[in-house]
């Protein structure tokens, strides 16, 4: 009876956690995310500030605007789409961060269908 009364305060204070927040130090810099495609591991690097995302995949380089929604929301807009779906606008929340990573989550603004992610910052 002695370690459960021991280990209720504990248990309450480990229940409270929260999961870290400092997206700030993610608003700006080169970063790369890795991905799986039908079990090939891809790799897409990319730099953002001053509200633009520069992003190279596979060779090709393309640019969207970023909007800041709140600390740890923003949305993606490609400037040069070349076809109806890089029209759609791209929801991004920021889940949880490390020193130099994030986890995130992703969609199509106004879709339910969400993915997720880990990005690391390369400087």
């Amino acid at each position: 009876m002695k370690k459960i009364i021991f280990l209720l305060p504990l248990l309450t204070l480990l229940s409270c956690y929260d999961a870290e927040h400092n997206c700030k130090d993610f608003k700006t810099g080169k970063f790369k995310f890795e991905f799986v495609v039908n079990g090939v591991k891809k790799t897409t690097v990319f730099e953002r500030k001053d509200g633009i995302e520069i992003e190279t995949f596979e060779g090709k380089t393309d640019t969207s605007t970023v909007r800041w929604v709140s600390d740890c929301e923003y949305i993606l807009q490609k400037k040069h789409p070349k076809n109806m779906a890089e029209e759609k606008a791209i929801s991004m929340k920021i889940l949880t961060t490390s020193k130099d990573s994030y986890t995130f989550e992703f969609g199509m603004v106004g879709s339910d269908q969400k993915q997720r992610g880990k990005v690391v910052k390369l400087d």
